[in-house]
C-alpha cells in the first residue's frame, strides 16, 4: 500500500499530476482542488522540479491500477468515504471533489443538501439521497484541517486559448463529450475572459 508519494512535480494538468520519486514517474489522478494547490506560482508545469507530497489511494482491478492523490489525509479520507457508497467509483468520487471543495462536500452531506449534490452530472436525487443517508453520520468525523477551504489561483492563466485547452481536456477526461465541453467552456470564457482554468471548469460543470 502506498501511503504517500513525495518527489518532484514533473507534469501537471487539471486531472493528473506526475511526480518523480526515486527515478520513477508516478501518474496520479487528482481533483481540481488539488490542481489548484499544486499550480501556485512556485509549482507549475512550466516550472518543474518543485517538491510536493500527495497522499494516495490505490484502486487495483483486474484491468487497471490507478492512483488518486490528495494534499491532505482528510481529503483522501473523504474521497475514500465517497467510494463506500454503492455506485460511486474513483472517477465519480473525483468528479464530486472537483465540483465542490472538501469543506463544501462535508457540509452538503451533513446538512442533507440533495439539490447541491444533484447538480453534479450523473447525480439524480436518488443517488444524492443515497450518499447523504450513507454518509451523513460519518462525514463530520473527518478532520479536514486548514487545507479544506477552496483555494484560488494567484494569477489567471496567460491566454484564453491555453485556458480553453486545459479546461476542455479536463472535462473530457472526467467523462464529458468533447464537443459539449468545448461549447460550455466557450460560453464561460465569453462571460468571463479572465477566468482561471479551475473557475472555467467549475462553471462549465454547471452547464453540462
Amino acid at each position: 500500500m502506498i501511503e504517500y508519494i513525495y518527489g518532484e512535480l514533473s507534469e501537471l494538468t487539471p486531472t493528473l499530476a506526475v511526480i518523480e520519486a526515486g527515478g520513477v514517474g508516478y501518474a496520479i489522478n487528482i481533483a481540481l482542488t488539488t490542481f489548484t494547490q499544486l499550480s501556485g506560482k512556485e509549482r507549475t508545469a512550466a516550472n518543474p522540479g518543485q517538491p510536493c507530497r500527495l497522499y494516495c489511494t490505490e484502486i487495483i482491478r483486474e484491468d487497471t491500477h490507478e492512483l488518486y492523490g490528495f494534499p491532505t489525509k482528510g481529503e483522501r479520507q473523504l474521497f475514500e468515504m465517497l467510494m463506500t457508497v454503492s455506485g460511486i467509483g474513483g472517477n465519480t468520487a473525483r468528479l464530486i471533489m472537483s465540483a465542490y471543495s472538501a469543506a463544501d462536500i462535508r457540509q452538503i452531506i451533513a446538512t442533507g443538501n440533495v439539490k447541491a449534490l444533484s447538480a453534479i452530472k450523473g447525480f439524480g436525487p436518488k443517488t444524492a439521497q443515497r450518499v447523504i443517508v450513507d454518509l451523513k453520520d460519518k462525514v463530520l468525523k473527518i478532520d479536514l484541517g486548514n487545507d479544506a477551504a477552496t483555494m484560488l489561483f494567484d494569477e489567471p492563466a496567460s491566454a484564453d486559448s491555453e485556458v480553453k485547452t486545459e479546461a476542455v481536456s479536463a472535462l473530457t477526461i472526467l467523462g464529458y463529450p468533447a464537443a459539449a465541453s468545448s461549447k460550455a467552456v466557450d460560453k464561460v470564457l465569453t462571460q468571463n475572459p479572465q477566468a482561471t482554468v479551475e473557475a472555467v471548469i467549475r462553471q462549465a460543470l454547471k452547464l453540462l
